[in-house]
């Protein structure tokens, strides 16, 4: 009987099974993935995939860019901010 509650709960049959810690499936770079995008601090439509509600920068891990492009997209959004394409807060 304590078999098949725990069975239940446990989909996977696996000991270490723990649903709260699920491995996410990692992102794939989309500056990687299409070599025909070119990143551009003009335009600024491109970069708001980039920045949150409030105007900041999103990290690596919810970008799914690797450590290069994200340096890229770091850069054009501050230039693009420095010349007013992009507000540095959202009041």
């Amino acid at each position: 009987m304590a078999d098949k509650k725990q069975n239940k709960r446990n989909n996977r049959n696996d000991e270490d099974y723990n649903p709260r810690f699920r491995k996410m499936r990692k992102k794939v770079c989309a500056l990687c993935a299409d070599k025909d995008f070119v990143l551009d601090y003009k335009d600024a439509d491109q970069l708001k995939k980039f920045i949150n509600d409030k105007g900041k920068i999103l990290p690596r891990r919810a970008t799914g860019a690797c450590a290069k492009h994200q340096r890229d997209i770091t850069l054009a959004v501050k230039r693009a901010r420095h010349i007013a394409i992009l507000p540095y807060t959202q009041n």
